[in-house]
């Protein structure tokens, strides 16, 4: 049970046609030849049934050692569209290693004055995190822009990328919960079992590294959660040791369920032309958990590797891991 002391879950009002979205450089930049990937991200939030701005920031060639302007200047950015009432809906360009210098800047006040969905994962499910912890926000874990809406989008089927425009639709301007998201012959049961609980997550390595700042979640978030994760990059025994520090905080105690996404360039992991003796992801997870009686649902379709199913930070979800399905059982906004 959540504790009454922490912030109660502060949903958006839903969004509705013609209303602004702004696509904002929250992380890294904007390579000159990514400009057309976000014309096609603003294309995809058109026929959404939004109008779609760009801000200042997210200008191609723009640039500060690897992030798209200093933090301070990106978190003036933020904290303008946050406080702006025509803003009705912030995505994030991209994601980076960024996020982590503007924490202290960000107004949170102008959160909970008039809560608006931030949309993004990478880097940006930092803020998800963070927003979530300090206000009680629903985080869109969701695609990117450039990379995903531009990106990934464009290289699914037409009835696949149809499929995700009516669910990013629904989930911004839907009262009603999504439902069951729609399964794929890949979802892959790794521990049998059924949980319930609201849904806490994000890229595993900024889940682990958050907990070591004055930004991070209380325990009391975990408790009953249906932890979801997914990871970019590093290595194998990198994500061992996120794990093992989940494990020794207490996290792994407290949660019901986890849901895990498709790993992305991990090296060492079994897998082709890997070495002999690498070990699958599943292991690495089932090694964690233990003997805990925990449901685990693999390979589910979030994450750096394509496509992403959204999963909204703080909405109650219903994990089946043997019969590999995940519905959300709330709304993300309210009317």
């Amino acid at each position: 049970m959540i504790n009454a002391a922490l912030p109660q879950l502060l949903r958006p009002r839903a969004l509705l046609p013609g209303d602004l979205v702004v696509v904002a450089a929250l992380s890294g930049p904007l390579h000159p030849q990514y400009e057309p990937d976000l014309r096609l991200a603003v294309a995809e939030l058109e026929r959404m049934g939004f109008r779609v701005r760009l801000a200042p920031l997210l200008e191609a060639g723009r640039s500060r050692w690897w992030s798209a302007a200093r933090p301070d200047e990106i978190a003036a950015e933020f904290n303008a569209l946050l406080r702006d009432p025509e803003v009705r809906a912030i995505v994030g360009h991209d994601g980076g290693q960024t996020v982590f210098g503007y924490l202290d800047l960000i107004d949170f006040d102008a959160i909970t004055a008039d809560p608006k969905p931030v949309l993004g994962l990478s880097d940006i499910s930092l803020l998800h995190l963070v927003l979530h912890a300090r206000t009680g926000l629903v985080g869109f874990h969701t695609d990117l822009a450039t990379p995903g809406l531009g990106g990934h989008w464009q290289r699914a089927t037409p009835a696949r990328r149809d499929e995700l425009r009516r669910l990013y639709a629904a989930l911004l301007t839907g009262t009603d919960p999504l439902g069951t998201l729609p399964t794929a012959p890949t979802w892959e049961c790794w521990r049998a079992g059924r949980a319930e609980g609201p849904l806490v997550g994000a890229v595993i390595n900024r889940m682990v590294l958050v907990q070591a700042t004055p930004y991070a979640l209380p325990p009391e978030r975990f408790d009953g959660a249906v932890l979801f994760w997914e990871e970019l990059g590093g290595q194998a025994s990198h994500v061992w040791t996120f794990l093992q520090i989940m494990r020794h905080s207490g996290i792994l105690d407290r949660i019901s369920g986890m849901v895990v996404g498709v790993p992305e360039a991990i090296e060492g992991l079994a897998g082709p032309g890997s070495p002999d003796g690498a070990p699958p992801l599943r292991e690495l997870v089932l090694d964690a958990l233990g003997d805990r009686d925990i449901p685990v649902l693999g390979h589910v379709d979030f994450g750096h590797a394509g496509p992403n199913l959204p999963m909204p930070v703080g909405v109650r979800a219903a994990l089946d891991a043997g019969e590999r399905t995940l519905s959300l059982l709330e709304p993300a906004v309210v009317p």
